[in-house]
């Protein structure tokens, strides 16, 4: 008699890591006989977030892309930059639209099944036994999307920036945006000399994301986004009257934290819980892509899904300009002024996307070259 609890794999959460890893597994004829099953306490039907990212040409997810750009702004106190994007896209998804689209595309796959439950406990062994609120059910391999307990008791010994934010989706009565325009950075809003901007993304002429950010050690109270966002836009576009449609809030970690070590033979570490966010950047969606593709090339291999996921050398330089804006907040403005005014766009986005050649990397660091950084890559080398 067959076990409906039981998996032959078992993804824990159906954030962006475990659908895309899902949506992989359904499309490789290789998995067509395993049995996969989706856990999580929600049924995923809010709009939660939005997802931008660059890439060239067509992509995996395009049927659910919200909008494209091909030219960028970059405003500071000193320097105003206009980018053209040139190869690269810039394509923003809301995730309603992703979570929808994907669990349409799995549901139609009977070897999928969706489960709502909350996961309690995982008893590692050779078949996984996975305690939910409701059921328990067991797997011969789990993917795990939840961040280790560890993070938290344990995150004095690492350095933590908080990505943290408010943004509206906002409809205006007249015409008052440039669509075809979006605004990667405008540090002319700064908190108390933070590094905190203004992001914005005009889906039309009257309606956008307009998003207060911060990478701060520091988080802030909720009005100081909301006073930022409403002096923004009368300063910028003489609004004092708008709809907000939809608000969209969160806090993303930047962290040096060895989230690679609590992978064990059953039981892989995912998405922010497997430190797939990036450490320098909190980008996540192209990063989760490719370690989506490289996790099932590893099980094709019979290999431990999480092998060699990571590059070395860029772990080493997120550390670095994490402590740079741990113990130097202030420089951030800087930091991102020489980065977007100093280097090509072509060579920003590989390096942002790990695969520059080191050639390419020393003219991002000789774009960076300073004081801050000399006594960060120090203190991160001789780190006990």
């Amino acid at each position: 008699m067959q076990n409906d609890n039981h998996f032959d794999y078992l993804i824990i959460g159906n954030g962006l890591a475990g659908l895309q890893l899902a949506l992989e597994l359904s499309k490789d004829p290789f998995f067509a006989t395993y049995t996969i099953g989706l856990i999580d306490p929600s049924e995923k039907s809010e709009n939660d977030k939005t997802w931008s990212f660059w890439e060239q040409g067509r992509g995996k997810f395009d049927a659910v892309v919200e909008k494209v750009w091909h030219t960028a702004k970059f405003e500071s106190p000193k320097i105003s930059l206009t980018l053209l994007l040139k190869a690269y896209d810039y394509k923003t998804i809301r995730a309603i639209d992703f979570y929808n689209w994907a669990k349409n595309e799995l549901s139609s796959k009977e070897n999928f099944k969706f489960i709502l439950d909350t996961v309690q406990e995982i008893k590692d062994s050779e078949i996984v036994e996975v305690i939910g609120e409701h059921q328990s059910y067991s797997a011969k391999h789990v993917f795990d999307s939840r961040v280790p307990k560890e993070f938290y008791s344990e995150q004095s010994h690492y350095t933590l920036i908080h990505q943290h934010f408010k943004g509206w989706v906002i409809e205006t009565e007249s015409a008052c945006f440039q669509p075809e325009v979006f605004t990667m950075m405008d540090y002319r809003f700064q908190y108390k000399d933070s590094t905190s901007f203004i992001y914005v993304l005009p889906f039309s002429e009257t309606k956008a994301l307009v998003e207060y950010t911060f990478f701060t050690p520091f988080l802030v109270e909720d009005d100081v986004y909301e006073t930022a966002l409403k002096t923004y836009l009368k300063s910028e576009y003489n609004l004092s009257r708008f709809k907000i449609l939809e608000t969209e809030v969160g806090n993303i970690p930047m962290t040096d934290f060895p989230f690679w070590k609590y992978h064990t033979e059953h039981v892989t570490k995912i998405g922010t819980g497997g430190g797939w966010v990036k450490g320098s950047t909190g980008y996540s969606f192209k990063h989760t892509e490719k370690n989506v593709s490289k996790v099932i090339a590893n099980i094709k291999a019979g290999k431990k899904p999480s092998h060699r996921l990571f590059k070395k050398k860029f772990k080493f330089y997120d550390k670095i300009f994490l402590k740079v804006l741990h113990d130097e907040n202030e420089k951030g403005v800087w930091i991102f002024e020489s980065f977007y005014s100093k280097n090509t766009i072509r060579t920003m986005f590989r390096f942002l996307d790990e695969e520059t050649a080191f050639s390419e990397d020393l003219a991002i660091m000789k774009s960076l070259f300073s004081m801050a950084f000399i006594k960060a890559f120090f203190k991160v080398l001789f780190k006990p």
